[in-house]
């Protein structure tokens, strides 16, 4: 008998596999195995994160283009399934965050590809590699495209997540994602329970019939007497894979069933065919009748629809009851030509009891006539500014009265299909109030729903709008999911309108204009409002929590009591705002400007105040716990009272500002040993700027830490 240690190969030849491979390949098989599926799954997602990081890094270009099309379709097939909100339908974003998002698409998908590749064709990907763990078939063969595709698609991820995301929606845990990252869990780790039950087989393995095994095994296998470590299960492993495949049954197909059973095989396509040539005739019959059921359909309305045309013209024997009427009828007519009939009919007519006609055949239509509401109006608003230079009298009147006709019926029919309107657009309509004249009017939607609907660059001022819903939660019922309905009032103007108590939360309301308008208690919280201006308007009790406010104006607003905890309001200006015990706390007020506001009572624990400039706040009684302070302005600010305890203060000028009012000052010059309040306790003052010695003796009493401080024995 040969001996082994003759061979050619020399089993103490040292190993050239890296020093931290060859301790992975010590450790046991299960451990190995769900290493490498780890590092795979942390390939994957670094492949995909990194560019998305980058891309996010660099969106502060001034330039912007539009999302990827296939970013922004991706992106929204995500947010529908997951129920995740999407808040801008048309984002824009710098060229270079196209280009590394595109990559952050791309990069996963080339990267999952290149390992499946690997998978079928050799039983590893890289990390399997690294880890010595192969996918083989029963024979000790590569898996090949077809179990790959069946294990890694459909068993791996498809069985595990479907049951978990069915289990999520029918639950309803929808929309919580947290749980359903846990249910997705337990999932994929059931998955791989049944490894304990049927060895080196989890629920892809068994699936895809595939089983895991050591690769060093397999390849020495080859020549087993070169292997010191030779064991029992090892020799059953290569006497599999040596094994000559005799007696190999073949696979079963539809091809080889049908080989040995023709005449069953013929039984059933005969059935099938004849089947087949019923079905065609029968839908054959039917599509035949529907087609002359349309078609005397259409004549009928065509017929019906020459009579009322011909009953329109002035000269028509029915006189202007008849016309009247054939008006009124056009608008029940359910014929897609009446809408825009009526329509152009509206620009020719200039008799009032007519012009009233049309707009209740309008309303009538409902919603479907908004579309032409909204081309005349706009249409009708340039014949105004073009007449009101050069025109005559009766013709401004006659084009405001025309005006005047079209908002009433878009202002009905809003109020009568109230709760319907998602999705209707009214961008760039004139709805603004008139006060006097002709072409009075004033829209009043009191209590309506209109969420959903698009009023971008709409103008809406003096319009009445108390109590008026501008976000719903969509056919799910549920807030904060895909679905909702959430109106864009973009660039839209509100001034002087009464929005109380209106629903404008998650409303886009970018570069909104509501000066002089009144939002008390009104709920505009998660609202996009970047560059609003909120100017002199009355926000007393409104919500405004997680708003976006970034660059947003409320110069002389009255903010009293409101809620932005969690606010954006960077950059914002709040120039002589009235601000009483209002909620700041967790707000980011970076770089804003509070100069002359009055802040009395208000609470900004753990709000970002970095650079903001509150010169000559009224800031009595605020709380400013755990706030950050560095470089702020409170010059000439009054801080009577103020709680610093735990802000940081570095930077902060304190030039003129008033610790103590005007008798308490008095009385501490007086009586330094005056009472302490702790407000300033282990607050650190050796940075900030322009101090006098009162102030300091002042924060030296409240346990304030200054250099100037005396030394406590």
């Amino acid at each position: 008998m040969a001996n082994p240690t003759a061979s050619g190969d020399d089993i103490n030849q040292p190993d050239p596999s890296p020093s931290w491979q060859t301790k992975s390949q010590q450790m046991p098989l299960l451990v190995r195995r769900c290493g490498a599926w780890a590092v795979e799954i942390s390939l994957i997602a670094a492949s995909a994160l990194v560019p998305f990081s980058i891309g996010a890094l660099v969106n502060k270009d001034a330039q912007t283009v539009p999302l990827n099309s296939s970013v922004a379709a991706t992106s929204e097939t995500v947010a529908r399934i997951l129920g995740v909100p999407v808040r801008d339908r048309n984002p824009r974003v710098a060229p270079l965050t196209n280009l590394f998002w595109s990559g952050a698409l791309l990069a996963p998908l080339v990267l999952a590809a290149w390992q499946l590749f690997l998978l079928a064709r050799t039983g590893q990907t890289l990390p399997k590699r690294w880890f010595a763990v192969k996918v083989v078939t029963a024979f000790g063969t590569p898996p090949g495209w077809r179990r790959v595709l069946i294990r890694e698609s459909l068993g791996r991820w498809g069985v595990p997540l479907g049951v978990a995301y069915g289990i999520w929606r029918l639950s309803g845990a929808f929309p919580d994602l947290i749980i359903l990252g846990g249910l997705s869990g337990l999932a994929v780790l059931a998955d791989g329970a049944f490894a304990f039950r049927y060895k080196r087989q989890s629920g892809h393995d068994r699936l895809a019939n595939t089983l895991v095994v050591n690769a060093r095994s397999i390849e020495q296998s080859a020549n087993p007497v070169n292997n010191q470590d030779w064991t029992e299960e090892d020799a059953q492993i290569a006497a599999l894979v040596l094994t000559r495949e005799t007696n190999v049954k073949e696979e079963p197909s539809l091809w080889n069933w049908m080989r040995q059973h023709p005449g069953t095989t013929l039984v059933i396509v005969t059935i099938g065919s004849a089947g087949l040539i019923l079905t065609l005739f029968v839908g054959t019959l039917i599509y035949t009748q529907g087609q002359a059921n349309m078609r005397d359909s259409r004549q009928r309305n065509d017929e019906l629809f020459v009579a009322l045309v011909s009953k329109l013209s002035p000269a028509s024997p029915s006189g202007t009851s008849g016309r009247r009427s054939a008006i009124l009828a056009l608008g029940a007519v359910e014929d897609s030509r009446a809408i825009p009939l009526l329509a152009d009919l509206l620009t020719q007519e200039d008799s009032s009891p007519m012009l009233d006609a049309i707009q209740q055949a309008l309303v009538s239509s409902g919603p479907k006539a908004l579309p032409d509401l909204r081309r005349l109006n706009q249409g009708l608003s340039n014949e105004l500014e073009s007449l009101r230079y050069r025109g005559k009298a009766s013709e401004r009147e006659l084009a405001a009265t025309r005006q005047r006709t079209v908002q009433r019926a878009i202002g009905k029919i809003l109020t009568v299909y109230s709760s319907q309107l998602n999705g209707v657009d009214l961008s760039r309509t004139d709805l603004s109030q008139t006060p006097a004249g002709p072409a009075q009017f004033t829209l009043v939607l009191d209590k309506v729903d209109l969420s959903g609907i698009k009023l971008r660059n709409t103008n809406l001022t003096n319009a009445s709008l108390q109590g008026t819903r501008f976000y719903g939660t969509g056919e799910d019922r549920r807030p904060g999911t895909f679905d909702d309905w959430i109106s864009d009032l973009s660039s839209a103007n509100f001034e002087g309108a009464n929005l109380t108590g209106a629903s404008l939360n998650s409303a886009v309301m970018n570069r909104t204009t509501f000066v002089r308008a009144v939002l008390n208690k009104a709920n505009l919280s998660s609202g996009n409002l970047n560059s609003a201006n909120f100017s002199s308007a009355l926000l007393i009790g409104a919500n405004l929590q997680q708003a976006m406010l970034k660059n947003a104006a409320f110069t002389g607003a009255d903010i009293g009591s409101a809620n932005l905890s969690g606010a954006d309001l960077s950059g914002a200006r709040l120039g002589k705002v009235k601000a009483q015990g209002t909620q700041l706390s967790l707000t980011n007020l970076s770089k804003s400007e509070w100069q002359g506001a009055d802040l009395s009572g208000a609470n900004l624990t753990s709000a970002n105040l970095q650079n903001a400039d509150l010169s000559s706040a009224k800031l009595a009684n605020a709380n400013f716990q755990d706030a950050r302070l560095q470089d702020a302005n409170l010059r000439n600010a009054d801080l009577s009272s103020v709680d610093f305890r735990g802000a940081n203060v570095a930077g902060v000028n304190f030039q003129g500002a008033v610790f103590l009012g005007k008798a308490a000052s008095d009385q501490f010059i007086q009586n330094p040993a005056g009472s302490k309040s702790g407000r300033f306790q282990g607050v650190d003052f050796a940075e900030t700027k322009n101090l006098d010695k009162n102030q300091i003796a002042y924060i030296c009493l409240q346990g304030g830490f200054h250099p100037k401080c005396p030394q406590k024995n």
